[in-house]
């Protein structure tokens, strides 16, 4: 097996139409081998896992063939980043592969084109908030994601700028009228297993794996169970 072009099998469940993939490479180099879609919040787990099987089936490969398991960690559907998380633990525990764990955006980012100004990427994160990180020209991080406003947003973005994601869908009319600042179609910028796994590839070259026992989804804000025990003046047990 030729570990420089990893075999990667890759969940993606942040948002509500989800993916898994198989890819085989990198970002420069990668190449998607099978994939099939999932809904991710209401799929039971079992139903991921055959969705798993079928990709390695109609890829024609075993778990002995795989490098490494990739799953998408957030921001996204709650629901949706437990049950991937949930699967792609699993099968690390019972295949003793290692585990990718991949931000969410960073596949938006990486859906865009090389460009020399800031890249803002946002995901709708229901409530009337959005999902964003700011990237850079090299399509690193530069701001930790975080759910706030599309209104605020609007407001803190400086031109020049693009802005790309599926959070666009809803609110491209809050971001359309800003001088200097071109939108990327939330079909040309989507989320995918494929590229949760080609990103996993670079870290996985990196030697940068995740602690299965110590991951846990990225969800930037609080759940409105969380929300309603705090209204309570309650904590949550072992607090």
């Amino acid at each position: 097996m030729d570990v420089s072009i990893p075999r990667i099998l890759s969940i993606e469940t942040a948002a509500g139409c989800g993916s898994v993939a198989l890819t085989r490479g990198g970002v420069q180099n990668g190449r998607l081998i099978a994939e099939a879609a999932v809904h991710a919040e209401t799929s039971h787990s079992r139903q991921l896992l055959g969705s798993v099987e079928w990709v390695m089936q109609a890829a024609g490969i075993s778990w002995s063939d795989l490098d490494a398991i990739a799953v998408s960690i957030g921001p996204g559907s709650f629901t949706g980043l437990r049950i991937g998380l949930a699967a792609a633990k699993g099968m690390v525990f019972a295949t003793g592969k290692p585990l990718i764990a991949m931000p969410t955006l960073d596949a938006v980012a990486l859906s865009c084109p090389l460009i020399d100004c800031p890249l803002w990427c946002i995901m709708d994160a229901r409530k009337q908030e959005v999902y964003a990180a700011c990237y850079g020209a090299d399509r690193q991080q530069t701001s930790l994601a975080e759910a706030i406003r599309p209104e605020l947003l609007a407001e803190k973005i400086a031109p020049p700028a693009v802005i790309a994601g599926p959070g666009l869908t809803a609110y491209h009319h809050l971001f359309a009228h800003i001088a200097g600042v071109r939108l990327i179609p939330p079909t040309l910028s989507s989320l995918s297993a494929a590229k949760i796994g080609l990103l996993a590839a670079e870290r996985l070259a990196r030697g940068e794996l995740a602690d299965p026992a110590l991951t846990v989804p990225l969800y930037v804000r609080p759940s409105e169970a969380e929300v309603n025990l705090k209204k309570k003046g309650g904590c949550p047990h072992g607090a």
